[in-house]
């Protein structure tokens, strides 16, 4: 997640020992995209069961309600953003999310038939639907957007009105009046943690899961990692150098701050990562807490597997292997390496190309906390040494 014309950063989902979706990516709402103008993102480890390959259950002893916070305009806000079918057909058209979810209910059908079943941001009810035709006595579909009244007739015109249930409102607001064996929902964001979905899981789980219920998905890891990605700052930096034989070179100093000064929502190959990835943070579905979520730090180290040079020319000087999932766990993965996701990769670029050498040592700290302006908002602390030179780049996601 290192930026520069070449370094831009490189995972963020959950991959090794997730649970059904992994996201591997630091990546940050684009504003003005699609779905995720309000939304998600990148990149994330799901939705399944734990490395063991039996599904993780809720524990009771475990189980305490914590205040959700309340519903500012920026909800309201956000809740609107997601009435647009342009966001909803963008997500159903991923196939590598959708299948993976149908997979994930199908695979735990056992667990879902005869069952009641909350799905937390239903949209347009598709996974409430997956989950019916896989048995579910009931499922309760809730979405606080004015989506939720097509996910309506979508039940009705599919004959599942006796099924499905579609709740209007705020999981915080909404009422159920019993417990509930499965709680799905598709919460990830970009940069995993951005729009603070999971927050909304959080309290369906605390309001409403039974002893022993199951979570999809379960768990979640977001990662980061050094990239190099040359071809973007020569078309949005270099380009000013010489425009029809002029020079505007004066340009470069805007030029880098507008296409730099926020993260930014790519997709890239894992070609373009210069280390292993280094876990940010690891979600467990079943115990993590609203707290946990308003700050995220870590501290990393990485050795450099390429040279790269300012003057944009790389060489690979390693063998890549390609990171396997040791379980057999669903995954849903957002890797650079992995087919592409409406998720992409989430990237922090530096404003200037840094000069790296094989086996140079890259470290720091990246802090992701919830703005206080607007807490689906993400704010980013991005600290960088190596080679004798340290970079601090502050940025946010809105």
């Amino acid at each position: 997640m290192f930026s520069d014309p070449g370094h831009s950063n490189g995972y963020f989902h959950h991959q090794d020992g997730g649970a059904f979706p992994e996201h591997n990516s630091l990546r940050p709402p684009h504003r003005g995209r699609g779905r995720r103008r309000g939304r998600r993102g990148r990149s994330h480890d799901s939705a399944d069961a734990p490395a063991s390959g039996a599904p993780r259950v809720a524990d009771s002893d475990q189980r305490v309600e914590q205040k959700p916070p309340p519903c500012t305009d920026f909800d309201v806000a956000y809740f609107h953003s997601y009435a647009h079918l342009g966001i909803h057909e963008e997500m159903i058209k991923d196939r590598i999310r959708t299948d993976t979810y149908r997979a994930a209910i199908m695979r735990h059908q056992s667990f879902i038939a005869g069952k009641v079943v909350v799905d937390v941001g239903c949209g347009t009810g598709i996974l409430s639907i997956f989950c019916a035709q896989a048995g579910a006595k009931r499922v309760y579909a809730v979405d606080a957007s004015d989506i939720a009244v097509q996910a309506n007739e979508v039940v009705k015109a599919n004959n599942l009105s006796d099924t499905v249930i579609v709740l209007h409102g705020r999981v915080e607001d909404v009422e159920i009046d019993e417990e509930v064996d499965v709680i799905i929902s598709e919460w990830m964001g970009y940069l995993l943690l951005y729009e603070s979905m999971l927050g909304s899981v959080i309290t369906a789980r605390d309001r409403w899961l039974k002893p022993g219920g199951l979570i999809l998905p379960s768990n979640a890891t977001l990662y980061m990692a050094p990239v190099t990605h040359s071809d973007r700052y020569s078309d949005s930096i270099d380009f000013w150098r010489n425009v029809y034989g002029i020079d505007m070179s004066a340009m470069l100093p805007l030029a880098k701050q507008c296409a730099f000064e926020e993260p930014c929502i790519e997709t890239i190959s894992g070609e373009n990562v210069l280390t292993w990835p280094h876990v940010v943070k690891h979600v467990d579905c079943y115990t993590v807490t609203l707290g946990e979520l308003e700050s995220v730090t870590t501290r990393y180290k990485f050795k450099s597997m390429m040279r790269e040079s300012s003057n944009n020319q790389s060489t690979d000087v390693s063998q890549r292997k390609k990171r396997g999932n040791p379980s057999e766990a669903l995954v849903l993965s957002t890797a650079p390496e992995d087919p592409p996701t409406h998720w992409q990769q989430t990237m922090v670029y530096f404003y200037d190309p840094i000069d790296l050498e094989q086996d140079q040592v890259i470290e720091g700290s990246l802090t992701l906390t919830q703005s206080r302006e607007n807490r689906r908002f993400m704010n980013i602390h991005l600290e960088y040494t190596s080679g004798g030179r340290s970079f601090v780049k502050e940025s946010v996601m809105r």
